[in-house]
């Protein structure tokens, strides 16, 4: 026999504890929940464990025998111990679920996340979130790295290692100045203009470049870039300066579009069309604060 099976479990204990500091084994029942029959039968069974009587029962009430005291002290300590370890565990998760590290692509970041995390900070208004920026392809190295609980990226696939779910769908659009010579095309532009044409680009590495190179893969491809840049920001700039084309989330440019800035141009052969998705390590769910953002992705669309 073990150790273990001689040691009652907590329920046991707390049930014990109650009928000696009340005298009462139907009082004792009431304060822990249980009937007075369910809670005879587990002093019974806790009796037949242990090994000795526990209780004396009598017209007045029900009261410890000499090895039920002794039983009853150390029963104290077991329980007082379980509190101290339950409380160790809800300051640990409390610690867990006080603090949300995400890492999110551009437009994720700027377009979408503002309206997440605010309906967040209504449920959890004590959390910390640390919000960091980065292209995709390095959105994907730091969630596996550890870096960060959940990420948000952009392009048509999973990145390796990663399991996640699609949250949003976006769509890139062709923009050019209002003076471009492709602003005055109804029709627009055919995609292997497009493939021949330098344009101002996002860097390698992000969910714009990446859904780019991929639906021009059979036009040969991307020509050079005119220009290659690091936010959106400087991408709209340099369009609206008249640099030349740029392809850019719609959720980014519709603002310029709508001041007539920029003007969008079709590109009627091509689906430019992209989810936006949460991702996580592979083989585990995400918890606490994590979970409640990606629900919350959910309700927006």
């Amino acid at each position: 026999m073990t150790v273990a099976s001689r040691v009652p479990d907590l329920g046991a204990l707390e049930l014990l504890l109650a009928v000696v500091r009340l005298g009462s084994l139907g009082r004792a029942a009431a304060e822990v929940g249980v009937t007075q029959p369910a809670a005879s039968a587990r002093i019974r069974a806790m009796e037949r464990q242990v090994g000795v009587a526990l209780l004396e029962r009598s017209p007045r009430g029900s009261h410890p025998t000499e090895a039920g005291a002794l039983v009853a002290g150390w029963a104290q300590q077991v329980l007082d111990a379980a509190k101290a370890l339950d409380a160790g565990i809800e300051a640990l998760r409390e610690r867990r679920d006080g603090r949300l590290r995400v890492v999110a692509s551009l437009t994720v970041a700027e377009y979408l996340m503002p309206g997440w995390l605010v309906a967040l900070k209504e449920l959890h208004p004590g959390i910390a979130v640390t919000l960091r920026t980065a292209n995709s392809t390095a959105v994907a190295e730091q969630v596996r790295g550890g870096e960060a609980d959940v990420g948000f990226v952009e392009g048509a696939r999973t990145p390796s290692g990663l399991s996640g779910t699609v949250v949003a769908a976006d769509r890139l659009v062709v923009a050019v100045a209002a003076r471009h010579r492709w602003a005055r095309r109804r029709a627009g532009v055919t995609a292997a203009e497009l493939a021949a044409t330098p344009l101002v680009l996002r860097e390698e590495g992000s969910g714009t470049r990446e859904v780019l190179d991929r639906a021009l893969a059979s036009y040969g491809g991307t020509a050079p870039p005119l220009l290659q840049l690091a936010s959106t920001t400087a991408l709209k700039a340099a369009a609206v300066s008249g640099a030349g084309p740029v392809v850019v989330s719609e959720l980014a440019i519709a603002d310029e579009i709508a001041a007539g800035r920029l003007v969008a141009v079709p590109v009627p052969e091509l689906d430019l069309s992209r989810p936006l998705r949460a991702v996580w390590p592979a083989g585990q769910r995400p918890a606490g604060p994590a979970r409640d953002l990606l629900s919350l992705t959910r309700q927006g669309r």
